[in-house]
């Protein structure tokens, strides 16, 4: 990549960090992105697509085959530590704190290489998704048409990595991150008198026994072998000091990799609740919330994704699956494709992921679009 265009990048990525946007509300970062597309040559930009989402087409050539290459665009709802970065989030409470905005402007780049380039023949969609934190917003993009309206016959994504050299890409054989699920269980009991529990069917005591059994899931269901997560991050439940609560409500996070191992969760939250109602004499139940997939690539595409990743940066095939989750799986449901990471550089002074300390290594931009631009010529060709 010309040192220009590095530059540029590099000021494009550092304005869209100043200016983050939640999920949901990326209109601003969309118009951006249609900005810089225009004045980088790209004609064919369609925007409103599953929420804010822009899609741009390129095409070049002859060619019959199509390629997808994804972004995504939303930040997070933290509030920024650092407060002497010069281009330091300017919405208080709002910041990239995952590196969607270098996501984003690496496929600006990619764009910009492509255009440069003669030697590919075919079409590129250029896919800039809203909403991945928790917004659904792949599944927005698709239920709007994505794969009918912008045909493409494979997909690609990354995201950074903290913690990997800055630059090194990451491809796996199996699955990239894990499904992820919310979860409650509402345990509903008989308030009274504190000082007569007797004539009281107690929620709070029958609490304390499922955030002990939800943790016997995988402690002692699950094959060691395999992995999985079961966090508990809230509870709420009773009124006053003296009154034994008539609901208690616990929530929670489940991660997994294989279906397999999300039904077993879902089962044993289920046996939980149904003990809690017997024991107690409660009325509990488990409510799983719809969630992501696990990210988990197709064989020919995570090969071709490898070669791609091998002819512009070092390349690494050992890491394990992350308990982190991807919407980009909802795409990965339609079409083939495949999903890497690529280092994002040490974590010294809290620089992972979510972390109000965080911050995208602009040093990271031309590999990420070189690989982008590579993947799709790769795709384009048969390869």
């Amino acid at each position: 990549m010309k040192q220009d265009l590095a530059e540029t990048l590099t000021r494009w990525r550092r304005h869209l960090h100043a200016n983050p946007d939640v999920t949901k509300d990326e209109g601003p970062t969309a118009a951006f992105v249609s900005e810089r597309l225009r004045e980088l040559g790209v004609t064919e930009i369609e925007t409103g697509i599953g929420g804010h989402g822009v899609v741009a087409t390129i095409r070049r050539g002859g060619g019959n085959r199509s390629v997808g290459l994804r972004a995504d665009m939303d930040a997070l709802p933290i509030e920024e530590a650092s407060t002497d970065l010069p281009y330091r989030s300017t919405k208080p409470g709002v910041m990239h704190a995952c590196g969607h905005d270098g996501h984003t402007t690496a496929l600006l780049g990619a764009a910009a290489l492509l255009l440069q380039d003669e030697s590919w023949s075919g079409t590129v969609r250029l896919v800039f998704q809203p909403a991945e934190e928790g917004g659904g917003g792949a599944r927005a993009m698709i239920e709007d048409g994505l794969f009918h309206r912008f045909p493409m016959d494979r997909i690609f994504g990354w995201h950074n990595w903290p913690g990997l050299p800055v630059g090194t890409i990451a491809v796996h054989d199996g699955p990239v991150m894990a499904a992820g699920r919310r979860f409650q269980i509402i345990i509903e009991g008989h308030a009274g008198h504190a000082a007569l529990p007797h004539l009281t069917h107690d929620p709070i005591l029958a609490a304390g026994h499922a955030i002990t059994a939800c943790q016997s899931i995988v402690a002692r269901n699950l094959d060691p072998l395999d992995s999985a997560v079961v966090s508990l991050t809230t509870i709420q439940g009773g009124e006053a000091w003296n009154q034994i609560a008539s609901k208690v409500v616990i929530r929670g996070s489940m991660r997994f990799l294989h279906a397999s191992t999300g039904q077993l969760i879902v089962d044993g939250l289920n046996r939980i609740a149904r003990g809690l109602s017997e024991t107690f004499k409660v009325n509990a139940t488990a409510e799983v919330l719809s969630g992501v997939d696990p990210t988990t690539n197709h064989p020919a595409e995570r090969d071709l994704a490898a070669d791609a990743a091998a002819a512009v940066a070092p390349l690494r095939r050992d890491l394990p699956a992350a308990m982190t989750g991807e919407d980009f799986s909802e795409f990965l449901k339609q079409v083939p494709g495949a999903f890497v990471w690529i280092g994002n550089g040490p974590t010294d002074g809290g620089r992972e992921l979510h972390n109000p300390n965080y911050d995208f290594d602009d040093r990271v931009l031309p590999t990420a679009s070189g690989f982008l631009a590579e993947t799709a010529k790769r795709a384009l060709a048969g390869a």
